[in-house]
């Protein structure tokens, strides 16, 4: 299929919106469910969710291609999957000692810095001057917000920090690994094989470090829609994504879904941030408007220049496996 930069970036930002409703959602739980139940299982319900839109895909005569048509990349697969395990694991214990909007804004402001990261070294893709400045501006908003968080600023535990961060590199991580599988897999084929896999992963962890399940009634709805919304649905649109945008820039415009969690904190939460914070909400919004205007621009220059399609160079800028 042809890529389309700008398909690539609203796909991006509806995901984004979905996200940044999943601390929020955790928040009016009972909060009896542990983080790690909670992700482990919002996990697990996204894995259903995937099964289901495939066994329907088939049913239609409308399924993806699969391993069956193309060699499994085991290797591959099993990051991605370690990586989302990683990932719901240490987002939602993070989110519950940083707090809603400070955790949040850390787990996903530290996202970019690591898929730059990851992908200068590990692909040797260094990413556009452009890109880097608007991830500055992203990150730095995500750093204001943090450090004046008003009255949640004050219980945040160093534990929740590094956890978040923590967060942030395993979601880095598993966009770079998802960009690699859908090189060979659709989309669906590549979301439900991988949270399979996490939920695999995380169903065990968190039995281990939080013993038997007690679900009650609020904490199953709470899961429920982050299983289905917050991960089955924005995962799948973020996977189609990856297919038009580079992963550098797809992490970076996730930075609004600490946007719609600081939003819905205020809001919802009753957190009250100071203005200092919203001067750093106006930062990520910009950091985020820089580097759509950095995958747009640089797809129109090299499409130019190449005589190529000008969606098709966008994919090359930054993508670490040039798909």
């Amino acid at each position: 299929m042809n890529s389309d930069p700008k398909t690539g970036v609203v796909l991006v930002l509806t995901a984004a919106t979905l996200w940044g409703t999943t601390g929020t959602a955790q928040s009016l739980a009972t909060g009896a469910l542990s983080p790690l139940w909670f992700g482990a299982l919002r996990l697990l319900v996204a894995a259903a969710f995937f099964a289901c839109c495939f066994a329907a895909q088939r049913g239609r005569g409308l399924a993806p291609a699969t391993a069956r048509s193309v060699p499994l990349p085991l290797p591959a697969l099993l990051g991605a999957g370690l990586s989302m395990a990683a990932y719901n694991l240490t987002f939602f214990a993070g989110v519950r000692g940083a707090g809603v909007a400070v955790g949040t804004a850390i787990a996903l402001g530290s996202g970019p810095v690591w898929a730059g990261v990851l992908q200068s070294l590990l692909a040797r893709q260094v990413p556009a001057a452009g890109w880097w400045l608007g991830t500055a501006l992203a990150v730095g908003g995500g750093v204001l917000m943090t450090l004046a968080g008003g009255g949640t600023a004050g219980g945040v535990a160093l534990g929740g920090v590094v956890l978040c961060l923590l967060s942030g590199l395993s979601y880095a991580a598993y966009t770079l690994l998802s960009q690699r599988l859908l090189r060979s897999l659709a989309p669906s084929a590549v979301t439900l094989q991988a949270f399979v896999v996490a939920a695999a992963l995380a169903v065990p962890a968190a039995w281990w470090e939080s013993g038997a399940l007690a679900l009650r009634w609020a904490d199953g709805l709470a899961v429920l829609y982050v299983g289905v919304v917050t991960a089955g649905i924005a995962y799948l649109l973020f996977s189609h994504a990856l297919r038009h945008v580079s992963a550098a820039s797809a992490v970076t415009l996730t930075l609004g879904e600490p946007v719609v969690a600081f939003m819905l904190a205020v809001a919802v939460v009753g957190e009250r941030p100071s203005a200092w914070a919203f001067l750093g909400l106006l930062l990520v919004v910009a950091g985020v408007l820089a580097v759509v205007r950095n995958e747009l621009a640089g797809a129109a220059k090299q499409g130019h220049a190449s005589g190529a399609p000008a969606d098709a160079a966008s994919s090359r800028q930054l993508s670490p496996s040039g798909s």
